[in-house]
């Protein structure tokens, strides 16, 4: 008797991320298929790969919503034990443990955003998106998708800094920058910066092992790496967020008439905070 090969539920997660990176190869294409300046066949473009998005959403929350409660939940555990499977006896250094704690923590919230994508139809963040789409759309924008993976900021510099200065770089290019010019300017940022357990300004060995993170891991991005991006690359930084004002930093630069533009999600997955980049309509 012929065997059937029954999908698990990790083999299914890692399909849906298989043909979520194929969609956007096919979106990237079809984007650069338009002749610059025909503005009627972009917007073409961009309505129908909103629904090849919206299509491909759609089949993989019904294909998870057929598991049960039950099948989740050892589902989870499973995750969470594969994430230790590299972990060795060997003493390792404080930095190496808060290295392979953050992994940890990256595979485990990716494992999270799977389940709250069923969960947040019509919720918070449902809510939020909807107020930055409209947002954008008056400015002439659509979101573009950063991966939740720690280095949505990063990510989002370098595909803004191609779209808007033609030029290219990689996260980790990006990250040894941000690293270098903070570690070099530290009088200017130190101020700013605490620790995270007991809110005291950092220590000269802890302000070394802050750079050496933001430089070394995935370690998430925030105000102060944005400040030293747009000084770094002498352009104004443009935040767009659903709640308050936007926030412009690097004012100073204001006479370049360009602007890196970075869509900002408080409310991403209900797991915490992103960063998203744009392009045209």
């Amino acid at each position: 008797m012929e065997s059937v090969n029954v999908e698990t539920r990790e083999d299914i997660l890692q399909r849906h991320r298989n043909e979520k990176k194929d969609m956007q190869c096919k979106i990237q294409s079809m984007k650069k298929s338009v002749a610059k300046g025909d503005r009627k066949k972009k917007k073409e473009v961009a309505e129908q790969t909103a629904e090849i998005e919206a299509k491909l959403k759609h089949k993989h929350l019904e294909e998870l919503n057929t598991f049960t409660e039950e099948d989740k939940e050892p589902s989870l555990i499973k995750n969470l034990q594969e994430v230790k499977i590299n972990d060795t006896a060997a003493k390792v250094s404080r930095a190496e443990k808060r290295r392979s704690k953050k992994i940890t923590q990256l595979k485990e919230r990716q494992a999270l955003i799977e389940e709250h994508d069923i969960q947040n139809i019509g919720g918070t963040r449902h809510v939020e998106t909807q107020i930055l789409v409209k947002k954008l759309k008056n400015l002439g924008f659509v979101i573009f998708d950063i991966p939740s993976d720690g280095n949505c900021l990063y990510s989002a510099i370098v595909h803004q800094l191609k779209e808007i200065c033609g030029q290219t770089f990689t996260v980790p290019e990006i990250r040894l920058k941000t690293s270098d010019f903070i570690k070099c300017n530290k009088d200017d940022f130190i101020p700013y910066l605490s620790h995270p357990d007991t809110g005291e300004m950092l220590t000269d060995e802890q302000f070394i092992e802050y750079c050496f993170q933001v430089a070394n891991s995935v370690q998430w991005g925030g105000e102060i790496e944005l400040r030293a991006l747009s000084h770094i690359f002498k352009i104004p930084i443009k935040v767009i967020q659903a709640e308050g004002s936007d926030i412009t930093i690097g004012i100073e630069y204001t006479n370049c008439n360009k602007a890196l533009i970075l869509v900002f999600h408080r409310h991403m997955y209900g797991l915490g905070e992103h960063y998203n980049s744009v392009c045209s309509i």
